[in-house]
């Protein structure tokens, strides 16, 4: 069953018998066959074939969900038998948040396989609500997460805080205003991300607090996208200090001065409550609050 079971997970992640046969070093019609010993001991049928590949049906759904909670369980079975042997090795499943996720993490994930070799991190990038759900049923190991989630089956704790700033191109005329006010800004045409995401949420609380009321918004889906439009002159925007250390560096950017105060928002490392955790969850989790301090000068 756990042969099945891993083939029919690659079969659905893939979208393809032959995508999923080629990953797993099998032949085809092999993938096929495990496939349908799945499906008769089930006694339901688990995905639809069409031109572009194939597609869960309902059963194959609830078959799907758990697959990767059961698969997830046996590998960390095998981590925690390791651990107890004092192995350092194994597979590390981590969640981040978007602005975390795409300008911090990689270069802490760099930093941790110097120190870790055998531990094989993989990451996938969502909302904070998502991450902490996944890790909640299993799905992941470790999430990094903006603000605090609570759910009951996850243990959070706060290691770092993130600093979002007011910026322009290099060449806008505000750059040589002296004194920033909300009545100015409120004049400016406005880059933002998109109602939802964790960035969004912190300049909405930035624009609330010092009574800046933007009359032209425009919205875009990623922190990428909303670089390259405040650099092209569309507008102002508000964004992590994280997200725009390359640009700061070469100047496309500028932060100003406004508002007096630093406006931040707090990072968390969150996992799943257990008595049962992986040294490579206890290895990386010690690794991100010692790297933590130094996490700006990644």
């Amino acid at each position: 069953m756990d042969q099945q079971l891993l083939v029919f997970v690659a079969t659905v992640e893939r979208r393809s018998f032959s995508r999923a046969a080629e990953d797993l070093h099998m032949t085809q019609p092999g993938v096929s066959q495990q496939i349908r010993s799945l499906e008769r001991s089930l006694n339901a049928r688990l995905l639809d074939r069409h031109q572009k590949g194939v597609r869960l049906t309902k059963a194959g759904e609830i078959v799907y969900y758990h697959a990767k909670q059961i698969l997830g369980l046996y590998g960390r079975m095998e981590q925690l038998v390791g651990d107890l042997l004092h192995e350092e090795f194994g597979s590390l499943a981590i969640g981040a948040s978007y602005t975390f996720g795409e300008y911090v993490l990689p270069r802490l994930i760099a930093r941790f396989r110097e120190r870790h070799p055998r531990i094989a991190p993989t990451i996938s990038v969502a909302n904070s609500r998502d991450v902490v759900d996944r890790v909640a049923r299993g799905l992941l190991d470790v999430g990094i997460i903006e603000g605090q989630y609570g759910n009951r089956s996850v243990e959070v704790s706060g290691f770092a805080a993130d600093q979002v700033v007011v910026v322009v191109p290099s060449y806008h005329p505000l750059t040589q205003v002296a004194g920033i006010t909300a009545e100015i800004l409120s004049r400016e045409p406005w880059i933002l991300r998109e109602e939802g995401s964790g960035t969004r949420e912190v300049t909405d609380r930035l624009l609330t607090r010092y009574h800046i009321v933007p009359t032209c918004k425009t919205e875009f889906a990623s922190t990428q996208m909303v670089k390259e439009a405040v650099e092209a002159g569309l507008g102002v925007s508000v964004l992590s200090r994280w997200a725009i250390r390359k640009e700061l560096a070469l100047k496309t950017l500028v932060v100003l001065p406004f508002p007096d105060e630093p406006v931040t928002r707090p990072f968390a490392l969150a996992l799943p409550v257990s008595d049962f955790r992986t040294r490579a969850m206890a290895l990386f989790a010690d690794f991100v609050h010692e790297e933590a301090k130094h996490i700006d000068d990644l």
